[in-house]
């Protein structure tokens, strides 16, 4: 199989993970904001990683919150976080990101975290233009809905790059099955954080490092 364009999950493979201290953090100063202090610690965890939207809905009508209002806040106040962390040196880029100058192939960028993110990554290390295109969330409660393994951002970076075989690359079993659902190969990439992670689902290819898609592209 020879392909010609790997998309890239961000979080993870591209970029360090954010330590979720910092993100449950920031949702807890999200409620703050709007005058809740006296919060379920279930309910932080909840909105912090792995929302529904009828979780948002449920835990917005606890504390009398306007559910729309309130994800637009907690979205821009996590996006915010991380970029603290990124401009801190706490969340880097992979050493091995260097090795994708000359994988020649489209490249773009696939993430369920917020666009607001993803675009100050490719800002701030000077890296928007290795990637023809790149998808995070919206700042809205639909936007849960096409989170991985939704093959729905996925789809609209396929149709940007315009690939006959495309890779994408991922951390995550919702990554391996986004990609089976939009009917393309997919690499897990084993992160130190994925040493020892069981798949259930299985990817087309297993990769220590981005350099080894040099090897796959082409294999």
């Amino acid at each position: 199989m020879t392909y010609d364009a790997v998309i890239f999950d961000n979080d993870g493979v591209l970029v360090e993970r954010t330590d979720f201290d910092i993100l449950r953090e920031a949702t807890r100063e999200t409620f703050s904001q709007f005058g809740v202090t006296d919060l379920d610690p279930d309910h932080i965890d909840d909105m912090t990683v792995g929302a529904t939207p009828r979780q948002v809905d449920a835990i917005c009508d606890t504390y009398d919150l306007d559910p729309e209002t309130f994800w637009r806040t907690r979205d821009g106040t996590l996006s915010r976080a991380q970029q603290a962390e990124i401009r801190a040196g706490r969340k880097p880029l992979y050493d091995d990101i260097g090795t994708l100058t000359d994988l020649d192939v489209e490249m773009g960028i696939v993430s369920s975290n917020q666009q607001e993110t993803v675009d100050y990554v490719l800002d701030h290390f000077d890296i928007s233009h290795q990637f023809a295109t790149a998808y995070g969330r919206e700042p809205t409660i639909e936007s849960l809905d096409f989170r991985k393994p939704n093959p729905y951002y996925l789809e609209q970076a396929l149709a940007d790059i315009d690939a006959d075989s495309a890779l994408f690359v991922g951390d995550n079993e919702s990554d391996i099955r986004a990609a089976d659902n939009a009917g393309i190969d997919s690499a897990f990439i084993r992160r130190p954080h994925r040493s020892d992670w069981y798949l259930n689902s299985w990817p087309t290819w297993e990769i220590d490092s981005l350099e080894d898609l040099h090897g796959v592209v082409s294999a």
